[in-house]
């Protein structure tokens, strides 16, 4: 089943929502530190992260540990940005697939975009810039769990 990864969130609610979502769709979360926030169960409860117990939260101390877990995993790495010129929903996710959402305020920098497999985007109208990361990320996550045959009750 594809999992989420958070590169360095900023937003500890985002954080707390994501977490919630992998709890509830049975999704690991990958964590790629430092975090803008401090990275505490009181904390994350603090943000409405009620389900903490039940979420799979993996922490990786830097990009370079998680890559290197990564490619010992041999896992597809897909960036959500608004710099992608396919569309998730045109997009083929396969069950193994890490689907990475960058900072909240800066997404990633240009060194990760050059390491990802692929990237994909969430269309919009002109005149908007990007919708909420957490949002983003349900959207494309529950594509992904639909192609992949991965929501809990296609098993």
């Amino acid at each position: 089943m594809p999992d989420l990864v958070l590169y360095q969130p900023d937003i500890p609610q985002n954080t707390g929502t994501m977490l919630r979502l992998g709890a509830c769709l049975g999704v690991t979360v990958h964590l790629i530190e430092p975090a803008g926030f401090p990275m505490s169960d009181h904390a994350l409860r603090r943000a409405g992260m009620d389900y903490l117990e039940r979420a799979a939260l993996v922490r990786h101390l830097g990009f370079d540990a998680f890559e290197d877990w990564r490619r010992t995993q041999g896992r597809r790495l897909v960036l959500l940005t608004t710099r992608a010129e396919k569309a998730f929903s045109r997009f083929s996710f396969r069950a193994d697939d890490l689907l990475m959402l960058g900072r909240e305020s800066v997404g990633v920098p240009a060194t990760v975009h050059e390491t990802v497999d692929a990237r994909v985007t969430i269309p919009m109208v002109e005149g908007v810039r990007s919708l909420n990361v957490a949002v983003s990320a349900a959207m494309v996550l529950g594509e992904a769990l639909r192609q992949t045959g991965g929501f809990a009750a296609d098993g």
